[in-house]
């Protein structure tokens, strides 16, 4: 059984940095693409981050490009989303999703993944 397990959200004043953690068990984390959406009240899910299974290939939204890094440790079986200064329209729930069928030209189309975790609320004040 695949689960993702996001942790590391909280509430932070703008300008402020976190770190989200994405723990991936049931399926070899280096075998799969991972990406990072967020979805914020009354709002579509949207694309943030995507990293490639050896972690070479990164893609990031125009909204966050600049401000956030995406990351994994395969050793670990674990993806990392660095989010720095953060603006008040970052809040929403960040997810992280994975991809069993390997790379997609539609990374950015959270219907092309099929592995979601819970969600991990991101609060950012201004």
């Amino acid at each position: 059984q695949v689960q993702l397990e996001e942790s590391g959200g909280g509430l932070v004043q703008a300008g402020g940095s976190l770190r989200l953690s994405c723990a991936v068990s049931g399926i070899t984390s280096s075998s799969v693409p991972m990406g990072w959406f967020r979805q914020a009240p009354g709002k579509e899910r949207e694309f943030v981050a995507v990293i490639s299974r050896a972690g070479i290939i990164t893609y990031f939204a125009d909204s966050v490009k600049g401000r956030f890094t995406i990351s994994r440790d395969n050793a670990k079986n674990t993806v990392s989303l660095q989010m720095n200064s953060l603006k008040p329209e970052d809040t929403a729930i960040y997810y992280c999703a994975a991809r069993s069928q390997g790379w997609t030209g539609r990374y950015y189309d959270p219907n092309q993944y099929n592995y979601w975790g819970q969600g991990t609320q991101v609060t950012v004040s201004s």
